[in-house]
């Protein structure tokens, strides 16, 4: 029905591009935008590195490698169209260690499969020729790989969403999901907003929110806390784009890299280590309800189990500056603890499914009225125009989604 009302827990830039998708597509539709916080893309959107990633990394026929090809190229066209930064700075995937090369040449074909555009294999020299302070003995060169403004984009959907007779409801914790004849009650405390159909899209707490509406238990949100440091700006010429370690498939996480922002800092980071709070921005924020929760979940244990090692690797990173970028001189030799200074961290909403796995794809669960978004990590920023374009084909299709 053209004259219904959709509610969007969450104004993170998946919520907000997917609230904007159906005020665009469905003229006539109420869209009704519900956020505990007093601005838009607080928490993942609005510790986002910027990266604008081209699909290098993803499993060819997975939603991640689909989305991401199909979301980089509507993004760059809105960033245009809005004047929003969009800055194709390129991308350097560098191994540094003869037992890299086979994992480089697979990402290559992975890379292929998902159509990147311009990727080629580069030397040492060629490697020197791009960035001349760069190690490495061979690389991939993404080129058409961009920095963008994640947080300027997000506000900018919840204008559109506004401009289209939408609302964006902020200060909305929402405390319970109630089916009532003919549609769905949301609450935040005494104040109550009706709608037709939800969709839920609440990041760090996507389970959480995901329980309310009576949806199944797993997977369940791991959050894992990525820090960075910042190049002095006397050293931020050690780098002039984007450079990445080849990653580890055993991992969801790419490693620690170099990347440059839109305001001409430049990042290295991140490691990640796990989180004692959902919102645990700061090594000494913890909760003891999300930790309880953590250690009643099956999942976490045997995650622990299989991952102890490299769990306590990173924390060492997390402690001490000279720790942390010794695997960042690998990419950069001349770079050292006295060229950086403590930058910010942000908190990755990653599922975990109860066998210990780290759920990788995306992944959104629908229930009846209700669809929930489980699972959308990195590269959801990048995708989320498709990704709002896939939710809102599911919620109007009589199937189910995946």
């Amino acid at each position: 029905m053209a004259d219904e009302t959709i509610g969007i827990v969450g104004a993170g830039i998946v919520g907000l591009a997917t609230a904007r998708e159906i005020a665009l597509r469905r003229p006539g539709t109420r869209v009704v935008v519900m956020e505990k916080e007093h601005e838009v893309a607080v928490h993942q959107t609005g510790h986002n590195s910027g990266v604008v990633h081209a699909g290098i990394y993803y499993a060819p026929g997975s939603l991640k490698a689909d989305l991401c090809v199909r979301g980089v190229s509507i993004l760059r066209e809105y960033c245009q169209d809005r004047g929003l930064p969009y800055d194709e700075i390129g991308k350097l995937v560098v191994a540094v260690r003869p037992d890299e090369l086979g994992r480089m040449e697979n990402l290559y074909e992975r890379a292929r499969n998902n159509h990147v555009p311009e990727l080629r294999k580069i030397c040492r020299e060629e490697i020197k020729e791009l960035e001349p302070h760069v190690g490495g003995i061979a690389a991939l060169h993404s080129p058409r790989t961009a920095i963008t403004d994640y947080p300027a984009i997000a506000r900018e959907f919840a204008k559109d969403i506004e401009a289209s007779g939408g609302e964006v409801r902020l200060g909305f914790p929402v405390t319970s999901i109630t089916d009532v004849p003919g549609g769905i009650e949301v609450a935040s405390g005494e104040e109550r907003v009706r709608v037709d159909r939800l969709i839920l899209c609440a990041g760090l707490h996507s389970d959480a929110v995901a329980r309310l509406a009576q949806d199944k238990k797993a997977p369940r949100i791991i959050p894992f806390r990525g820090e960075y440091m910042l190049l002095k700006p006397d050293r931020t010429h050690l780098v002039r784009g984007l450079v990445y370690p080849v990653p580890d498939p055993r991992y969801p996480f790419l490693g620690v890299h170099f990347t440059p922002r839109v305001d001409g800092s430049v990042e290295v980071g991140p490691n990640a280590v796990l989180a004692l709070a959902r919102e645990g921005y700061k090594l000494s924020r913890f909760s003891l309800k999300d930790l309880a929760g953590l250690a009643a979940y099956p999942g976490s244990w045997r995650m622990a189990a299989q991952h102890w090692r490299t769990g306590i690797k990173e924390y060492r990173g997390s402690l001490s500056a000279s720790a942390f970028m010794t695997d960042a001189k690998l990419y950069v030799p001349g770079v050292g603890v006295s060229d950086v200074v403590r930058g910010g961290a942000g908190v990755r909403a990653q599922a975990l499914d109860p066998d210990g796995t780290l759920v990788d794809d995306f992944r959104i669960h629908r229930v009846g009225r209700i669809t929930a978004v489980r699972n959308a990590p990195s590269p959801a920023a990048t995708a989320s125009m498709a990704i709002a374009e896939h939710i809102v084909g599911a919620v109007f299709d009589t199937s189910s989604a995946n």
